[in-house]
């Protein structure tokens, strides 16, 4: 695999050792990130995924001492070391190098990571019911894309694998649907773009807010409502949102099979335009 990261002002090749064991991250969580795409010689909202990763640190009480303009200008010089049209997955990162449970802010460093990974094909995937749920937002940093949240999605993703599935959905703690595992999830009912409220429990990603407004732009009637995992069972179309894959089809949900449908098609088409506009 091709890796190129950025850290204090060079450029290092592979996968290099740039934290310890005393390092705050390795051990107490205080890592944040954010993944940006380009494609097809696009990186479609690169400045918007930089800006988050500012934010994250922020809420996760670090000291970004990069802007989200110089993020944006270190990917973009990171792209030129290959082919332009390559599938790269860009990755900022802040953590904090010091300190005790809490994080201390002034030892905050960031790193910004490329690598080839090509866009999944839009082929379809099953999904299944997960026992995990989503955090409440007064119990776990989720204003921030925080590592420490993840292995949370890994037991969700291992558990719906283990049953035979590729990914998994995941409720709030009331019982609604929140998101897949991996990106977030939208049904379609009578022609209707339905996806879960963004309620505080998990991630209003940028590829969701993006697909939303393209939909509507397209004439689409899209809600952000309350959603229950019989209404994705009985649903017309089922398909995701997220930065790895984009916009990809639902084809099984359960024993039940579905077929990518009209309304995925215009959201995958209206994306892919817009992003080469």
């Amino acid at each position: 695999m091709q890796v190129w990261t950025w850290i204090d002002g060079q450029w290092l090749e592979g996968n290099p050792g740039i934290v310890g064991p005393m390092t705050h991250a390795l051990w107490l969580g205080s890592c944040v990130f954010d993944g940006a795409r380009a494609f097809e010689g696009v990186a479609p909202d690169l400045d918007l995924h930089c800006a988050r990763v500012v934010r994250s640190a922020e809420v996760m009480g670090l000291e970004p001492q990069v802007t989200a303009g110089e993020i944006q200008e270190i990917a973009q010089e990171g792209r030129r070391r290959f082919p332009k049209d390559a599938a790269l997955y860009i990755r900022p990162m802040f953590w904090a190098e010091s300190g005790f449970v809490a994080p201390d802010p002034s030892s905050t460093r960031f790193c910004l990571t490329l690598n080839v990974q090509p866009l999944p094909p839009a082929k379809g995937f099953a999904v299944t019911l997960s026992q995990y749920c989503r955090p409440l937002p007064n119990s776990a940093p989720l204003e921030a894309k925080a590592a420490c949240l993840y292995p949370n999605s890994g037991r969700a993703l291992m558990e719906a694998k283990r049953k035979g599935f590729d990914n998994a959905v995941v409720l709030d703690a009331q019982g609604n649907v929140a998101e897949l595992a991996t990106a977030n999830l939208w049904m379609v009912k009578d022609g209707v773009a339905v996806t879960p409220m963004a309620n505080g429990t998990f991630l209003n990603g940028i590829t969701r807010q993006r697909v939303a407004g393209l939909l509507q732009g397209a004439g689409v009637t899209v809600e952000e409502r309350r959603v229950t995992y019989d209404e994705l069972l009985t649903a017309d179309e089922l398909f995701s949102t997220g930065n790895f894959g984009k916009v990809q089809p639902i084809t099984r949900i359960d024993g039940r099979d579905l077929q990518p449908g009209p309304v995925y098609a215009k959201a995958r088409k209206a994306y892919w335009d817009w992003a080469h506009s």
